[in-house]
């Protein structure tokens, strides 16, 4: 009763189904490898794939599009860096900032003094910083003053233009705002007396002056009120009303356009020429 094995059953292999064209990665280049790919095209790739992922469910070239390639009018020249000159400036001082509040104490006891000390002394690259912090404030100043003379000379706060210019004085504003309060903080002898003469200048002003200086001193008498006062206006309030000020501003501009200069004049269209003849 022996029976023979039975054959074994042979399954055919099914080919794998053809990969969509969205998912297949991009063509090795010529220039990388003859078609194999090194780590170092590895990496490149998986980079831009993460950015791919990312892209694909917040469509943020879109948005990086819109804002940076859009249509400059004939004639722009340096004049217009300005405003790129002080965002900049802008950055640099967030950035040393927040270094220097890493070490810095608000504390009018001595402790101010020390620690702009310990920075300008002791801290690796610690005067450096301090000293990009320092001057990088009055260069700030300087620039948004030109940036605003540009704008002003060159007409570019008419229609439809009016609400950016708003937005730059009120920038102004904060910008000499954040210099004033960041004058006290290293708490020696000049950042004190200038700073009361500060305050009492402002509080000269009609109507709200005498509530501002009361404000700004954290009651009726200077006192160590202040300096915290101070040091949370310049580190909190202060940046976060410039970044948003700032973004405002940014989408108008790529929104509304650049004016030519004003010594450009307009060509005229040729269907307007033809039908005034």
């Amino acid at each position: 009763n022996c029976r023979p094995p039975h054959p074994p059953v042979i399954v055919p292999k099914l080919p794998a189904p053809p990969i969509p064209s969205a998912l297949k990665g991009p063509p090795a280049r010529p220039s990388e490898g003859n078609g194999k790919p090194t780590p170092q095209d590895q990496a490149a790739h998986g980079g831009m794939s993460v950015v791919d992922w990312v892209d694909e469910r917040t469509s943020l070239t879109g948005a990086a599009r819109w804002l940076m390639f859009r249509k400059i009018p004939k004639g722009t020249n340096w004049f217009y860096t300005l405003g790129s000159a002080t965002l900049f400036a802008f950055l640099s001082q967030a950035v040393t900032g927040v270094f220097l509040a890493m070490y810095y104490r608000p504390d009018a006891s001595g402790g101010a003094y020390e620690s702009i000390r310990y920075v300008t002394n002791d801290v690796f690259l610690g005067q450096f910083v301090r000293g990009m912090h320092k001057w990088g404030s009055s260069v700030m100043v300087v620039l948004v003053f030109l940036h605003m003379g540009r704008t002003f000379f060159f007409g570019a706060y008419k229609y439809p233009r009016e609400l950016n210019w708003v937005i730059g004085v009120v920038l102004l504003i904060l910008t000499m705002v954040m210099s004033f309060t960041g004058y006290l903080l290293p708490f020696d002898q000049r950042a004190y007396w200038a700073t009361i003469v500060g305050v009492n200048i402002n509080g000269t002003g009609p109507l709200i002056g005498p509530y501002l200086s009361d404000f700004l001193r954290g009651g009726p008498e200077f006192s160590a009120t202040t300096l915290s006062r101070f040091y949370s206006i310049h580190m909190l309030l202060v940046p976060g009303a410039i970044a948003a000020m700032i973004g405002a501003h940014l989408y108008l501009v790529a929104k509304l356009g650049t004016t030519a200069p004003p010594w450009l004049r307009a060509k005229p269209e040729r269907e307007l020429i033809e039908e005034r003849l």
